[in-house]
């Protein structure tokens, strides 16, 4: 085999190709931590899972996670936000018939009331949103997300962004 340097243009990109499809591929996930004026936490209730969840959803093949956050509230809720740093990133092991994942979460400031005003569940996903408290956002969440949620408030306090596995946070 002829080393990359020796390679025309078009070999190279097959050679590539080739060890593209056979790299492992990862689903992600891109959730937003949106606030209200009074720093209450948005939530949303998808009908399609048992307990509320954060605004945001699945990326697309190779759609970049914070556009995917982005047209994700577009889609869900008509909200037009800036999406701003990686507050924090979740590596999920394989569970059940899926493959692992990366979720990340990004912060997505506050909303005014006139935004909230504005609010409308635009597609069949969901049935309801809500701003609620760390406290009400604990009860309502399923235990992962919720650790993932705590994790990414910390570092929005502290300006760390959290890398977890598994809600975990990994030791730096």
């Amino acid at each position: 085999m002829p080393t990359p340097a020796d390679m025309t243009p078009a070999e190279w990109d097959a050679y590539l190709a080739e060890g593209n499809a056979k790299q492992a591929r990862k689903r992600v996930a891109a959730d937003v931590l949106l606030r209200d004026e009074d720093g209450r936490i948005l939530l949303v209730d998808p009908n399609y899972k048992p307990d509320w969840d954060l605004p945001g959803g699945m990326a697309e093949a190779n759609e970049p996670p914070d556009e995917a956050a982005r047209r994700e509230l577009v889609e869900e809720l008509g909200l037009r936000v800036n999406v701003g740093g990686v507050l924090c990133i979740d590596w999920v092991s394989p569970h059940g018939p899926w493959d692992d994942q990366l979720a990340f979460i990004f912060d997505a400031g506050r909303l005014t009331r006139g935004e909230i005003a504005a609010m409308r569940i635009l597609d069949g996903e969901l049935d309801a949103f809500a701003f609620v408290d760390e406290d009400e956002a604990a009860r309502r969440l399923r235990p992962y997300v919720w650790a993932r949620l705590r994790a990414a408030l910390d570092a929005l306090e502290d300006r760390q962004t959290r890398y977890l596995r598994d809600g975990q946070r990994v030791a730096a």
